[in-house]
């Protein structure tokens, strides 16, 4: 069997946020795999810049969701809701023609300063997912609370509760992703 795609959306541009080092460590778990990191810098979604045609970016961004086999995002919590980066990729991509969500098998998880780990940007964006029919797991659940306390200097998750349960959410995007 040939190496499964595996997609990484990261909610947060900065290069060293916690929730890019969750997203990689996501994608060490659920190894062996072919793993993209998505770029979200596009430009803001705007009706008269879609009638021009759709922005190379975009289209690169709804092609890699398409060939994945699977999809992680991860994203931070602003003001108690899913980043704007995130809700901006979405909207684009939903633009896209050919339903590129429509089954795809989908992890979220995320990283927060507050003591719940992000509950509410996952909260929205399943609310934010729904219209797509993508196929998002129900959990278990991973939000990383105090992220500065959860990382090593290398990047990896050191606590046991959040690996166990990075490694059961990845073992079941794996079974998701193979059916």
């Amino acid at each position: 069997m040939s190496s499964l795609r595996l997609l990484g959306i990261c909610g947060s541009l900065r290069a060293a946020s916690w929730n890019r080092k969750l997203m990689l460590e996501a994608a060490r778990i659920f190894d062996p795999a072919e793993f993209t990191d998505a770029n979200l810098r596009l430009p803001l979604y705007d009706g008269d810049l879609e009638a021009e045609g759709i922005p190379a970016e975009v289209q690169t961004l709804a092609d890699q969701i398409k060939t994945a086999d699977a999809v992680v995002i991860v994203g931070p919590e602003y003001n108690k809701a899913l980043s704007g980066v995130l809700k901006n990729a979405l909207d684009w991509v939903s633009r896209v023609p050919g339903g590129v969500w429509r089954d795809k098998p989908v992890a979220i998880l995320s990283a927060a300063a507050g003591r719940a780990g992000g509950e509410r940007s996952q909260m929205t964006m399943r609310h934010a997912m729904n219209p797509f029919r993508a196929h998002v797991l129900p959990g278990p659940e991973v939000m990383i609370a105090a992220p500065d306390r959860e990382f090593d200097e290398a990047g990896r998750l050191k606590n046991e509760m959040p690996i166990k349960l990075l490694t059961e959410l990845m073992g079941d995007l794996r079974k998701a992703a193979t059916r």
